[in-house]
């Protein structure tokens, strides 16, 4: 977000602040400065974690990253200016009107990732109108605390030394949380709990904005009681978050939850329901255990299977192992190397007794190297070419999945391909979204590879696509050697022939300055679920 611009609206703010002539306040002695500005450090990381938090929890639930930050920093900080304007109107009893805004600000900033989430899984209401509202209100009573800590101080401190002080505490405590919320807040402690963490640090402010300025709210029993109170409701909510996740997450899914953690990358959730077995990744289904078997056999044998020379296997993606499984049934592939940017993924499928019998126990194998990183710089610096690669990444759905269907992408892995070499990319569904299936076959092309489309049914997410690339022309295999549940050679064949309603379109590539696909996509699964 532009520190820039909110530096220059809480500037004009306190100018704009009419200052009383007579402030009932305490002197601002040294100790009481180095105080409240200590608190201007808390409250500004409390008010950015309010805002990564709304951002994530939108991304979380709505999908579509960029558009759901942007969106609701924009909100947000114009909330803050609001905030700021009406902070002017506060003309007397500014310590008093500092800690009721530090609790109203704890309570509803603290608990509103809880409240959010629950609304969103008990389907209470349109979601994006609370979410909105809550980015609103919180923005508002943000925008009106550092006004207020900048009036209380500026009696003996001179304008544009405060101003200075105040800012450079305000950036501070931006920057810890900008630092500690990727690293650490949300993978470990996940986005309700590190909300009604912050929450907390707001009533701690405002319990210690009490005991500075003790001499004046001697009498003010009622404001005590408040900033106490709010203070154990969002302790309450801290030590039951775990709970309320589990509750909120059992109604958002139709089977029970039997794990779900946040990784630095996603919501990581598997569901069971007997047999039935669910990995949801930002709620996203991304297979089941009833039909999973069709979608990775049609992922990895068309293409495997006419490679008899092939002996190293590349995944992208792919960290449940399901894909691995299938490659590991040639013996002749001495190696394979996956590549999953999140670790989480990998250890989970890896160490589930659960999981590791539905991947084969794939990712324990003795042929098996498993790398931890971002795909598009790993690739960057390896040296190494692969005869088979499968890209098994989420769908296009936002602008980083998005570079990893695009023309660059694809040149990237034309390197890395050994000659007589085949890659596979999943493509969406030609049905549903049959624009962006097409459009990831002329990406491919336009990359300069030779393409050959394909379907499948799997009923868990309907026909879906997957496209066979390489330098020479492509030829379904006549036999599978390996052991199968779905392919035969004869259903393999059909798979390369699309009905009029699948049919080839007339297609742009996704360039990675452009990136049509993820908008195409976002539009035709909205009509698509409709």
């Amino acid at each position: 977000m532009s520190w820039s611009l909110r530096a220059a609206r809480l500037a004009s703010g306190a100018l704009a602040t009419k200052i009383p002539m007579s402030n009932p306040d305490l002197p601002a002695t040294p100790r009481l400065q180095l105080a409240l500005l200590s608190s201007v450090f808390v409250v500004a990381a409390c008010g950015l974690a309010y805002e990564l938090v709304a951002g994530a929890l939108a991304s979380y639930l709505l999908g579509d990253s960029v558009t759901q930050f942007s969106t609701v920093i924009g909100a947000y900080l114009f909330a803050m200016g609001v905030g700021s304007w009406l902070s002017k109107y506060i003309e007397r009893d500014l310590v008093g009107a500092f800690v009721r805004i530090e609790i109203a600000v704890g309570l509803l900033g603290g608990c509103a990732a809880a409240l959010l989430f629950i609304s969103f899984a008990a389907e209470l209401g349109p979601f994006r109108v609370l979410l909105y509202l809550a980015v609103f209100a919180v923005g508002v009573l943000v925008g009106l605390e550092i006004p207020l800590v900048m009036r209380i101080l500026r009696r003996e401190v001179a304008f544009n030394e405060l101003v200075a002080r105040v800012l450079s505490f305000d950036y501070l405590g931006a920057l810890a949380v900008s630092i500690l919320f990727p690293l650490l807040l949300a993978p470990h402690l996940g986005l309700v709990r590190t909300g009604f963490l912050f929450g907390l640090l707001n009533a701690g402010v405002a319990l210690w904005a009490l005991w500075l300025f003790r001499a004046e709210f001697a009498g003010r029993l009622a404001l005590k009681l408040a900033a106490w109170g709010a203070f154990a409701i969002l302790g309450a909510g801290f030590v039951a978050a775990g709970w309320l996740t589990t509750q909120a997450e059992s109604w958002l899914y139709a089977d029970p939850v039997i794990h779900a953690e946040t990784s630095p990358y996603q919501r990581i959730v598997i569901t069971r329901q007997r047999d039935d077995i669910r990995l949801f990744l930002n709620q996203n289904l991304q297979f089941s255990s009833q039909d999973e078997y069709r979608y990775h056999e049609a992922l990895v044998h068309p293409g495997l299977a006419n490679l008899p020379q092939a002996k190293r296997a590349l995944v992208l993606g792919g960290g449940d192992g399901l894909a691995v499984r299938e490659i590991l049934k040639y013996p002749q592939i001495e190696s394979v190397t996956l590549v999953d940017l999140d670790p989480a993924m990998t250890r989970l499928f890896a160490t589930a007794p659960l999981l590791r019998r539905l991947n084969g126990d794939a990712l324990n194998s003795p042929r098996l190297r498993i790398v931890n990183r971002d795909a598009v710089r790993w690739l960057e610096e390896e040296a190494q070419s692969y005869d088979f690669i499968v890209a098994d990444f989420p769908d296009p759905s936002n602008y980083s999945l998005g570079k990893l269907y695009s023309v660059p992408f694809y040149r990237l892995l034309k390197r890395h391909l050994a000659p007589g070499g085949r890659l596979v990319v999943q493509a969406t569904s030609p049905f549903y979204a049959r624009q962006s299936f097409w459009t990831v076959v002329a990406t491919l092309e336009d990359a300069g590879f030779k393409t050959a489309p394909y379907h499948a049914l799997v009923p868990s997410f309907g026909e879906w696509g997957f496209i066979l690339a390489g330098r020479e022309e492509y030829r379904p295999p006549e036999t599978f050697t390996v052991p199968l549940k779905f392919l035969t050679p004869e259903t393999a064949r059909a798979m390369f022939d699309f009905p009029a309603d699948m049919a080839r379109l007339p297609a742009e590539p996704n360039r990675l300055n452009q990136q049509n696909l993820v908008r195409l996509f976002e539009a035709e699964w909205r009509h698509a679920v409709r």
